[in-house]
């Protein structure tokens, strides 16, 4: 299939499939015409890709771990057994894990800042 029709099923713009082709994430077939030619199995690379990156993983880590995974249970990706995967996983979900502490911080430390501070209806106002 061309990119058009795989943008179609998978509700991905043909930009976005060429980012994922220049990422290392997908890698059509080039026709004689220089058309890409994607497989049906790409339609499910696809739908994984978009699920790694709403988990928050970047796209490097994706491309390390996209053959790893698999259409699990209740539409769930799955691992399916690679070397790496799992600690690679793990080691992201620390990654987040101490990110989200880091933004907690902040919002702790703003909302101090702001409880303290006048009431924005009575105090002066910034332009």
């Amino acid at each position: 299939m061309r990119i058009g029709e795989l943008a179609t099923r998978t509700g991905v713009s043909r930009r976005l499939l060429r980012y994922y082709e220049e990422q290392g994430l997908l890698h059509p077939v080039r026709g004689s015409n220089g058309y890409r030619e994607y497989a049906d199995a790409d339609v499910a690379a696809v739908r994984h890709i978009r699920v790694l990156l709403d988990a928050g993983l970047p796209t490097a880590v994706i491309a390390g771990i996209l053959h790893c995974v698999d259409d699990g249970p209740a539409d769930r990706l799955a691992t399916t057994g690679c070397p790496g995967a799992v600690a690679r996983l793990r080691r992201e979900h620390a990654r987040i894990t101490t990110d989200i502490d880091r933004l907690d911080r902040s919002r702790r430390l703003l909302d101090g800042l702001l409880a303290a501070g006048p009431d924005p209806g009575t105090g002066p106002r910034s332009t």
